[in-house]
């Protein structure tokens, strides 16, 4: 912790009732700290909430930069906070997005098996459909047609609540419907955690203090972490999703998928048709080599340096080299790329490929070099982290944030409010 921010703080270490200038401040302005703030007022209307965020606007990263998909949560493990958030998630965004006007369409989508090896997990997928409570259709290549005329495949599985909406909308949405403060251009420096509550100062030199910290910092999560004096036993490795677009979205009518590998986080290659009419196909993953490296020539050497120091780095580099070879391979080469959608729909050429914007997914790794499954929410005294929240977080971003809610109000209301002589 620098002097600066003890000095900054220092002076209102007393725990009086005045002098703070929210209860709850929230690092993050992506989906998943919105909808925290949204959770909040609504949760204890006339908590004072606050959300910093270092970009000029709200969802910048990972919540804008995604495929728009509203997932059904049919892949996550039952029980898992994943697949219960999903599930519930999903009818609620698309309740959200009607209540507000916002573009979205439930459009279902077929996954897809191309290879006899396939079968059997795409068969699992239907048994932790039926589990997760999601309604799934088997289809045979017949009924593949009738529903995407272009896709072929072996056999096939339609899940109805799949769905399309614009994330960015929502955030903002969230954020202008929670009466929170919401401060752009706001860069959370450092954090000093006292007795009476914590103090960040922010890099343009502000300081703001509060009862209770949320972390949503997304790809910058683990750092927020650390300044706030909180090991948060992980890092954030980042990995960036290619995309392109089809030059002929006529190709696909809605959302084509592969049946995934179980052994890895990501979803494979996918077809989506988004809000717009227009279809991505993507994404492909490969290590970005700076946070925010939505390209190859963004390079950020303490983000390297920070990704090749953590253990867990160099083990998934060894379990899944030939995975992460073959990811590289078609982001170099589009011919490679054009050649793995074909599995799915193969009508497509190279020449019907055009870049889109990229994403960069904050994946928590642990130091043994496991990639978190599940969503990671931890806490520290007056501190709440969200330290795992890729996709299906925005699908899940109204109940992750009802849950984040919840657990800063209890350490709000956990002896700090009789102290501060309320």
């Amino acid at each position: 912790m620098t002097a600066s921010g003890q000095d900054s703080a220092h002076g209102y270490g007393h725990g009086h009732g005045h002098g703070f200038d929210c209860d709850v401040l929230v690092i993050g302005g992506g989906i998943v700290g919105l909808s925290t703030a949204y959770a909040l007022t609504r949760a204890a209307p006339g908590t004072r909430v606050m959300v910093l965020e270092k970009e000029p606007g709200p969802a910048r990263h990972q919540t804008g930069r995604n495929s728009g998909v509203i997932h059904s949560g049919i892949y996550y493990r039952p029980g898992s906070l994943k697949a219960r958030f999903a599930v519930r998630g999903a009818a609620e965004m698309v309740k959200f997005c009607a209540e507000y006007g916002i573009a979205h369409k439930v459009t279902g989508k077929l996954i897809v098996a191309t290879g006899r090896d396939e079968l059997p997990r795409l068969h699992a997928l239907v048994q932790r459909g039926r589990e997760n409570g999601i309604p799934v259709r088997e289809l045979g290549p017949a009924q593949i047609e009738e529903y995407e005329p272009q896709v072929q495949g072996l056999a096939a599985i339609r899940v109805g609540t799949t769905g399309v909406c614009d994330f960015g909308a929502v955030a903002a949405q969230l954020g202008a419907a929670s009466g929170a403060d919401i401060r752009y251009g706001e860069e959370a420096a450092a954090i000093d955690r006292r007795g009476w509550g914590v103090a960040v100062r922010t890099a343009s030199g502000a300081v703001i203090r509060a009862r209770v910290l949320v972390n949503c910092a997304g790809l910058q999560c683990d750092r927020i972490a650390r300044l706030a004096g909180d090991e948060p036993r992980m890092r954030i490795v980042p990995f960036r999703g290619e995309y392109y677009e089809l030059t002929r979205p006529e190709l696909v009518r809605g959302l084509v998928y592969p049946v995934p590998d179980p052994a890895f986080p990501f979803l494979g290659v996918h077809l989506t048709r988004g809000i717009e009419g227009s279809v991505h196909v993507g994404p492909n993953a490969v290590p970005a080599l700076a946070r925010e490296g939505y390209s190859w020539s963004a390079v950020r050497p303490r983000d390297m340096a920070e990704t090749l120091a953590w253990p867990g780095s160099w083990r998934i580099a060894r379990r899944h080299w030939r995975y992460g070879a073959g990811e590289l391979h078609r982001s170099l080469s589009r011919r490679a790329f054009a050649t793995a959608v074909r599995r799915l729909l193969p009508a497509v050429t190279e020449d019907d490929l055009r870049p889109a914007p990229a994403g960069v997914r904050a994946q928590a790794v642990l130091r043994d070099g496991t990639l978190a499954d599940d969503f990671l929410i931890r806490e520290g005294p007056r501190t709440v982290h969200v330290l795992n929240a890729p996709s299906p977080a925005a699908t899940a971003a109204l109940p992750i944030g009802r849950e984040v809610a919840r657990r800063a109000l209890t350490a709000l209301t956990g002896g700090n409010l009789a102290r501060a002589g309320r």
